[in-house]
This record gives structure tokens, C-alpha cells and sequence, in this order.
């Protein structure tokens, strides 16, 4: 083998290795939401044989994703993939629990194929936001969306910006994304392409706009309950790309939300005196259940000694028409069946 054959055979085992143990650092915000895409080509190139430049494979690819040191993901991060041969998505909102705190998350790739794997760590950085949380949010329920299709860019950039249209803020971030069968919806029927359903939520640093308001007049909230479509002025911005159901649409302002947190007084840790602890005595009295126990049996073989004398004075001395049968019944004729047993038996 030549040098020049050497080095580049090295190169390549170099570049694998590197591939295979390489770990990757995102750095989302507290409260803003957070994507990443896990993408099947970027893996393809690390299941032997490993494809030459231009060569196309097909390969089926599932991913397995848990913080690492534990069999799950975080409570904030979810995870979707439809199929083998669509791409995965890690999505959710960071929490503010975890600023400062690196989040491992170990992503094990399998090849349904062959059945080879490979693990690579992506390190989450959360950092702190500036304006967290944004005093209003909107959360919208769009119903022609899954939320694997909500979760590419270009789609939810144009969400985005049809609403910063409607509403008009300075600041607009998306805060979290969650499917309708998270909610408790119904899975659809495979009919129509039709979708299960997206829940999106924003914020903004400037009131609700009119039309985010009209949902909520008397005429809107009428034909709502009689689960007809309000009347909403700037729903045509929307209808071009998204289906909102404006019936589910949710306006929260924590500028107005009332603050349950009192103040806690500390006191001296001393707690008050209750008194000299008594424990129960070692030598406790032994109690005696024969009593009751002869109570359990007689009681009931009492009872059961009363029926049965009833019912054998009744069977055998309240024979009623025995008397009257003799009586009536020749002596004769009463004698005829044993003369004819004692006959039978000579």
C-alpha cells in the first residue's frame, strides 16, 4: 500500500470516527421554542458499507433519544418521527429550571436494514431570555396541520408572519407547539388527506390586536356554542395556507393574572409545646375472644337447630288427610298390595 493510499485510508477512518463520536451544542432560549431536526441523510454516511460520493441508499432509519443516564427524554422535549424514512424531530419549550445546565441528550440511530447504529450526543445549552416570559400569548388551534409539518421552518415562519400581520408587535416568538391528540383529540380517519390537528402558541410584547378580540363578542361566542364558525375579519390572512378554529382560540394576559405567592414568615423553628409524649405501655392486656367466639358459632347453629325442628314436626306430625284415607279406604283393599308383595315373594 502506498503512503498516499495510506493517508487517505486514514483520513476516511479518521473522518467516521469523528462522525460516529462527534457531539453537536444548540443553544435555544428559556420559553422560545426549540426545534431540531434529526436528519437521515446526515447518518446514511456512518452504516457500513459506508456510500461513496453520489451514491444514493434508501436505507430505513428510526432514532432512540433519552437524557442521558435515563431512559427518557426531558418532560419540556418531545419527539416525532412517522415513519423510517422521513426525518425525526426533537421540539419543546425549555423551561427556566434548566438555564445554566448542559442537557445531554444521546441519539441513537438504527438501520432497520442492516441493523447497525449509531450514537452521537446533542448537548443543549439553555440560555436565558431577556423578555421571559412574554406578557401576551395567543395559542391557536390550526386543523389542516400535523405537527411534524408545523415543526419545518418555512412553514412556521409563515405562521409567524401571518400573525405578526394580524397582531402587530415588535417582539413575536414562538412558545410551544403540541398536537391535538396530545390534547386529547381524535386520531382522523385516512380519508380526504386529512389532519389531526395543531395547537401553536405565541407571544408578543404588545396587547391583542382587534381581530384576535373579535372572537370574544357576544355574536361570536353565540355561534361558537352552536359550533358554527365566527365571524373574524382577518381570518381571510390566514385561510390561504392555515384552517384556524377560532371557536379554540386562547388569549392569556399575565399583566393581568393576579399573583398567588405570599410572602412566608419566618419564625423562630421552635415548634410549640404539646406536652410530655406519652407512648402506649409495653405490657398491654391481652384480650379474650373466647366469649366471642362461642357467640359467633352458637347464635347461628341455635338458629339453625330451631328451623330444622319445625321442619320435621311438620313433615312427620302434620301429615294432614291420613286419617280421612283410612277412614274411607276399605280394611280390604288396604291389605291387597302386601298380600300381592308377600305372593311375589314365595
Amino acid at each position: 500500500m502506498s503512503p498516499a493510499t495510506t493517508g487517505t485510508f486514514l483520513l476516511t477512518v479518521y473522518t467516521i470516527f469523528s462522525k460516529v463520536h462527534s457531539d453537536r451544542n444548540v443553544y435555544p432560549s428559556a420559553g422560545v421554542l426549540f426545534v431540531h431536526v434529526l436528519e437521515r441523510e446526515y447518518f446514511k454516511g456512518e452504516f457500513p458499507p459506508y456510500p461513496k460520493p453520489g451514491e444514493i441508499s434508501n436505507d430505513p432509519i428510526t432514532f432512540n433519544t433519552n437524557l442521558m443516564g435515563y431512559p427518557d427524554r426531558p418532560g419540556w422535549l418531545r419527539y416525532i418521527q412517522r415513519t423510517p424514512y422521513s426525518d425525526g424531530v426533537l421540539y419543546g419549550s425549555p423551561t427556566a429550571e434548566n438555564v445554566g445546565k448542559p442537557t445531554i441528550i444521546e441519539i441513537t440511530a438504527y438501520n432497520r436494514r442492516t441493523f447497525e447504529t449509531a450514537r452521537h450526543n446533542l448537548i443543549i445549552n439553555i440560555m436565558s431570555a431577556e423578555d421571559f416570559p412574554l406578557p401576551y400569548q395567543a395559542e391557536f388551534f390550526i386543523k389542516n396541520m400535523n405537527v411534524e409539518e408545523m415543526l419545518a421552518s418555512e412553514v412556521l415562519g409563515d405562521f409567524l408572519g401571518a400573525v405578526k400581520n394580524v397582531w402587530q408587535p415588535e417582539r413575536l416568538n414562538a412558545i410551544n407547539i403540541t398536537s391535538a391528540l396530545d390534547r386529547g383529540g381524535r386520531v382522523p380517519l385516512p380519508i380526504n388527506d386529512m389532519k389531526e390537528g395543531v395547537y401553536v402558541m405565541v407571544g408578543a410584547d404588545v396587547p391583542f390586536s382587534s381581530c384576535l378580540r373579535e372572537v370574544e363578542n357576544p355574536q361570536n361566542q353565540l355561534r361558537c356554542s352552536q359550533e358554527m364558525e365566527p365571524v373574524i375579519t382577518c381570518d381571510k390572512k390566514f385561510r390561504t395556507q392555515f384552517y384556524i378554529d377560532w371557536c379554540k382560540i386562547s388569549l392569556v394576559d399575565k399583566t393581568k393574572q393576579v399573583s398567588t405567592y405570599q410572602e412566608v414568615i419566618r419564625g423562630e423553628g421552635i415548634l410549640p409545646d404539646g406536652g410530655e409524649y406519652k407512648p402506649p405501655s409495653d405490657s398491654l392486656k391481652s384480650r379474650d375472644y373466647y366469649t366471642d367466639f362461642l357467640i359467633t358459632l352458637a347464635v347461628p347453629s341455635a338458629v339453625a337447630l330451631v328451623l330444622f325442628l319445625i321442619l320435621a314436626y311438620i313433615m312427620c306430625c302434620r301429615r294432614e288427610g291420613v286419617e280421612k284415607r283410612n277412614m274411607q279406604t276399605p280394611e280390604e283393599q288396604m291389605k291387597r298390595p302386601f298380600i300381592h308383595v308377600f305372593l311375589n315373594l314365595q
